[in-house]
């Protein structure tokens, strides 16, 4: 029994055609088994009172059977075109959510716009003498999805799960392609790890079974693990493209011109 138990998902479509067609094999089989028992026996008979209602029954019972035959042909035809655009419906519901999700990271602010909000952050929190809190969200995708749409769609889902986790007054940023940057304001060490944590259930689930990707979250906490915006800044660079390194590089020199 095992070995018929062993179905492959890919094969239902064919397996459900060759029950189909062995479901109308056997019914016409039957059907024309029937008709060619009862036939001597209705023309055996004299046209007259007692043949005309075993003729009639006779051609009723092949009226019927051909009826039942295009019946069942035709639910077949039906269902299938149904499944065929059940599938169709399917296909451009997932394209959607692909062109959904790689809208979505176009739209998160880029690097620039982290280093203007982490500069204000940082002032704030200095002079209230507050927490703030720096997650960086690095995600590699698996050898399993490595096609680039899989890539996108799978960082998208990613983006809105870490969207889903946030706080209103947390931002979230884009540093490169599978990298992300969120800031938390007010938030000390303690409270970064219990973001961090909860963040990275959300991710395992958009993960999902086939493991779509991998992922790593660093903590750096002011001013537990730094003491200027800039070193929370270098912290992560090592993670950036080297046009973006060059430009921090740039900035670095240019800041350090104007302090002489």
């Amino acid at each position: 029994m095992q070995l018929f138990d062993r179905v492959d998902p890919k094969s239902l479509d064919r397996r459900e055609l060759h029950l189909w067609i062995l479901a109308l094999t056997v019914i016409f089989v039957l059907a024309i088994g029937v008709a060619l028992l009862m036939y001597p026996t209705v023309f055996s008979r004299p046209v007259g009172l007692e043949g005309l209602p075993v003729r009639a029954v006779f051609f009723g019972f092949c009226g019927f059977s051909v009826l039942s035959m295009g019946y069942f042909v035709d639910r077949q035809v039906v269902i299938r075109n149904l499944r065929r655009q059940l599938h169709d419906q399917q296909q451009k519901v997932e394209q959607i959510r692909q062109q959904a999700s790689a809208d979505l990271l176009t739209t998160l602010p880029s690097l620039n716009h982290f280093r203007d909000r982490l500069a204000m952050e940082y002032r704030r929190a200095s002079n209230t003498r507050q927490s703030l809190s720096l997650l960086v969200v690095e995600l590699k995708p698996s050898r399993n999805h490595s096609g680039a749409k899989e890539i996108e769609t799978a960082y998208g889902d990613a983006a809105k799960t870490l969207m889903r986790k946030l706080r209103g007054e947390d931002s979230i940023f884009l540093f490169a392609s599978g990298v992300f940057g969120i800031v938390l304001p007010s938030v000390n060490a303690r409270g970064a790890y219990s973001v961090r944590d909860r963040l990275m259930e959300g991710l395992e689930d958009a993960s999902g079974a086939s493991e779509r990707f991998s992922f790593t979250i660093r903590v750096v906490n002011y001013p537990e693990h730094v003491a200027t915006a800039r070193e929370m800044e270098e912290s992560i660079r090592h993670l950036l493209p080297r046009g973006e390194k060059a430009e921090s590089a740039v900035e670095a020199m240019a800041v350090s011109t104007e302090a002489k």
